[in-house]
């Protein structure tokens, strides 16, 4: 099988970190568990000039290595790849992110797995051309069966495969959305996800 899985949120705990960070940076006091939007600008009622200093700082090497792993991610993906399945992780953060991201990949174990940077939110400046920095139009041409993702603006990545199996990741910011069909399956953790798959 193809296995399409997330990067933030799904194999790490980018969120948590942010809820942090955001105090951090700003004295802004939002609990992860209070987290009801995607958008990190409406979850933490940031200012255009805050958003942007924030996700800046985000994405520097350190902070992007520094992010804790969701709790079975690895073992589950492994356990995946080991069976022969192909697992590539999708993410939506910028081509200037990957070789971190490439990096914490590697430091949790995560060797064999294939790491794509795709524009999934229409940001500025994204693209680079590269074999891992894919345009929407290369992506539509890619076939997955599986896939793992915790954001509904996402969702709209699946449209193109009729027969896919999405596992939402369960998070605060999506506990509230209608999942559109059958191909979506609400998930706890990755025990469930496993499970399911299996």
């Amino acid at each position: 099988m193809n296995i399409y899985v997330d990067f933030d949120d799904c194999i790490c705990e980018t969120a948590r970190h942010f809820s942090g960070f955001v105090k951090k940076l700003f004295g802004i006091e939002v609990p992860y568990e209070n987290m009801r939007f995607f958008d990190l600008q409406q979850s933490f009622s940031l200012k255009q000039e805050q958003f942007e200093y924030m996700m800046s700082e985000a994405h520097k090497a350190e902070v992007l290595l520094s992010y804790d792993e969701t709790p079975g991610a690895v073992d589950t993906l492994n356990d995946w790849m080991e069976s022969g399945h192909n697992v590539s992780v999708i993410t939506g953060r910028p081509f200037s992110a990957y070789e971190p991201s490439r990096l914490w990949l590697d430091n949790h174990g995560l060797e064999k797995a294939k790491l794509y940077c795709l524009n999934k939110y229409g940001r500025e400046n994204f693209f680079e051309k590269s074999e891992f920095s894919l345009e929407i139009n290369d992506y539509l041409k890619m076939h997955f069966d599986i896939a793992v993702e915790d954001s509904p603006l996402a969702f709209r990545f699946f449209d193109h495969l009729p027969n896919i199996k999405v596992m939402v990741y369960d998070r605060p910011w999506n506990h509230e959305f209608e999942l559109a069909d059958k191909r979506y399956h609400r998930c706890k953790g990755w025990d469930a996800i496993s499970e399911y798959v299996k």
